[in-house]
């Protein structure tokens, strides 16, 4: 069974991010034949990424990578923290072995109080992901608090945003199962 994984990429209390992606996490479990679960990580206590892999740590590290690794689909969400995405999800890919994500389709979801920083998480999670040689949709979804009406996603068109996501990604994983499209990413090593 095809497993999509979500991660909430922010160590506060689950709020609004955490109900819109549990939204995606929905739509693609109703979707016939597909698993989905949601990680926050606000839930998890991860260790400080050092140099030791992930199960050398004596924390839910190793729990984490293990879902991802395990996935075949990952949508990662982030709110905006200082024009880019979080520390703690930076931390999280840090901790990830290159193999866990390389050639895996990646869905990103980004929230922020208005429109001003809508491209920071995009733009510097792209480059992360790169890193990894991730098959990323070419396409973001991005969040703002107008979307949102008491802690719930009620604007039609950022719900459908995110089911047009998980859409992506499931046809993608469809498509090129595990594939490495390209040649493999610098990190990985070429020789």
């Amino acid at each position: 069974m095809p497993r999509l994984v979500a991660v909430v990429g922010a160590v506060t209390p689950p709020g609004r991010l955490n109900t819109a992606v549990q939204l995606a996490v929905e739509a693609a479990s109703a979707r016939a034949g597909v698993s989905a679960s949601l990680l926050s990580l606000a839930d998890f206590r991860l260790g400080f990424a050092d140099g030791r892999p992930p199960e050398r740590l004596d924390d839910d590290t190793a729990k984490i990578v293990a879902a991802l690794t395990e996935a075949d689909c990952v949508l990662l969400a982030s709110p905006v923290y200082r024009a880019s995405f979080t520390g703690a999800l930076k931390n999280l890919l840090d901790l990830t072995p290159l193999e866990t994500l390389r050639g895996k389709p990646i869905g990103i979801v980004a929230m922020g109080a208005s429109s001003h920083h809508y491209l920071g998480v995009d733009w510097h999670l792209r480059a992360v992901l790169a890193w990894f040689g991730a098959l990323v949709a070419p396409t973001s979804v991005y969040l703002e608090s107008a979307h949102f009406k008491d802690g719930r996603l009620v604007d039609p068109g950022a719900v459908s945003a995110l089911g047009e996501l998980v859409a992506t990604l499931l046809i993608s994983m469809a498509t090129h199962p595990r594939e490495h499209l390209g040649p493999p990413p610098l990190a990985a090593g070429r020789g």
